[in-house]
C-alpha cells in the first residue's frame, strides 16, 4: 500500500469479527474517528456476528450512527461471510471461542479451526486479494497459521496475529520502573506465541531519559527483576487483567489493534521496531511457515524482520520454548481440520 493509496479519498472497507463484542465496542470508535486510517481516510465498516447476536450488533449500530462520525460512510452489520468479506481491504478477526471453564486446550483449538477453517475459506473468495489481515482472537497465532492455510490465494506477508498488546504491556512495565513515559522506551520485542510462554525481551530496547538514549538493561541494573518478574508480568497480564476485571483485556486489545494496523498503514519510525506475529520466513531458526511474533519494521506497507539481533543462551531456551509451544498448537489444530 503506498502512502498515496493510504490517503486516498475512496472509502476503504474495514470487517470486524465479533462485531457484538467487547473488544469491538472499544475499537468501533477509534477506527471510525480516523484514528487508525487517517482523518482523511473515509471507511465503510462490515460487522460481522453469529446470528443469536444481532440484536445486540442493531444496537452497536445504532450508537455508531448516533456518534454521527464524518468518515464513516456506512456501516453494514452481518452474520454471512460473504457479505462481511466482500471486497474488503482490511480484516480485524477479533471474534474467537473464547476458552470456557473445564475447557482443554485441545477442544478450543478444535472449536476455534471449525470458525477460522470458514472464515479462511469466505476470505479467500470474496475479499481483495490485498486484504491486510490481523488475527486477534485467541489462539491468536494458531488461528491466524489455519485462517493463511484456507486463504491461499493471499499473499502469506499479509497474514499477521495481534502481540502488539503484549509489547505495550512490556514497555509499560519497564516505564513504571525507570519512572518515564512509555513513549520514552523503545525496541522491546515480544519474541513467539501471543500466550504465557511468549519471551518479552529487553535486550535491544532503550530508553530516552532527559534527551539522552541509554540501554534499558543499563538503565534498569537488575538482571534478576528482568529475567523473572518483569518477563512473569508480561507473560501473564492478561490473566492478572480477568483476574481483577472478571473480565478480559479489551480497551487495551483495542488500542493494541490500531496501533498494529496503524504501522502497517504508515509505517514505523525511523530506527524503530515493533513486534507482530507474522509467517516465518526461518528467520532465527524459527520453523518456517509458523506464525510467530517477531520484532518488525514497515515501510511503504512492507513487513521485515529485524535481523542479526545478538542473544545470549538464557534467550535462545526462552524462544526454543514458545516455538515449541506453537509448533505443538499447530499439529493440534492441523489434526482437527483432517478429522472434520
Amino acid at each position: 500500500m503506498s502512502s498515496k493509496d493510504c490517503h486516498s479519498n475512496k472509502p476503504i472497507r474495514v470487517v470486524i469479527t465479533g462485531a457484538a463484542g467487547q473488544i469491538a465496542y472499544s475499537l468501533i470508535h477509534q477506527i471510525g474517528n480516523g484514528d487508525v486510517f487517517g482523518k482523511e481516510q473515509s471507511i465503510i465498516l462490515h460487522l460481522l456476528d453469529i446470528t443469536p447476536v444481532m440484536g445486540v450488533l442493531n444496537g452497536v449500530v445504532m450508537e455508531i450512527q448516533d456518534m454521527s462520525l464524518p468518515l464513516v460512510k456506512d456501516v453494514i452489520p452481518t452474520d454471512s461471510e460473504e457479505v462481511a468479506f466482500k471486497d474488503v481491504d482490511v480484516a480485524l478477526f477479533v471474534g474467537a471461542m473464547p476458552r470456557k471453564e473445564g475447557m482443554e486446550r485441545k477442544d478450543l483449538l478444535s472449536a476455534n479451526v471449525k470458525i477460522f477453517k470458514s472464515q479462511g475459506t469466505a476470505l479467500d473468495k470474496f475479499a481483495k486479494k490485498n486484504v491486510k489481515v490481523v488475527v486477534v482472537g485467541n489462539p491468536a497465532n494458531t488461528n491466524c497459521y489455519i485462517l493463511a492455510h484456507y486463504a491461499p490465494s493471499i499473499p502469506r506477508e499479509n497474514f499477521t496475529c495481534l502481540t502488539r498488546l503484549d509489547h505495550n504491556r512490556a514497555k509499560a512495565q519497564l516505564a513504571s520502573r525507570l519512572k518515564v513515559s512509555s513513549s520514552a522506551i523503545k525496541n522491546v520485542i515480544i519474541w513467539g506465541n501471543h500466550s504465557s510462554t511468549q519471551f518479552p525481551d529487553v535486550r535491544s530496547a532503550t530508553v530516552s531519559i532527559n534527551g539522552q538514549e541509554t540501554a534499558v538493561y543499563d538503565a534498569i541494573r537488575d538482571d534478576q527483576w528482568l529475567k523473572n518478574d518483569f518477563v512473569s508480568t508480561v507473560q501473564k497480564r492478561g490473566a492478572a487483567v480477568i483476574a481483577a476485571r472478571k473480565l478480559s483485556s479489551a480497551m487495551s486489545a483495542a488500542k493494541a489493534i490500531c496501533d498494529h494496523v496503524r504501522d502497517w498503514w504508515y509505517g514505523t519510525r525511523e530506527n524503530e521496531w515493533v513486534s507482530m506475529g507474522i509467517i516465518s520466513d526461518g528467520s532465527y531458526g524459527i520453523e518456517k511457515g509458523l506464525v510467530f511474533s517477531y520484532p518488525v519494521e514497515i515501510k511503504n506497507g512492507q513487513i521485515s524482520i529485524v535481523q542479526d539481533l545478538q542473544m545470549d543462551d538464557w534467550a535462545k531456551g526462552m524462544i526454543e520454548k514458545t516455538q515449541k509451544e506453537l509448533v505443538e498448537e499447530k499439529n493440534d489444530a492441523l489434526k482437527a481440520t483432517n478429522s472434520e
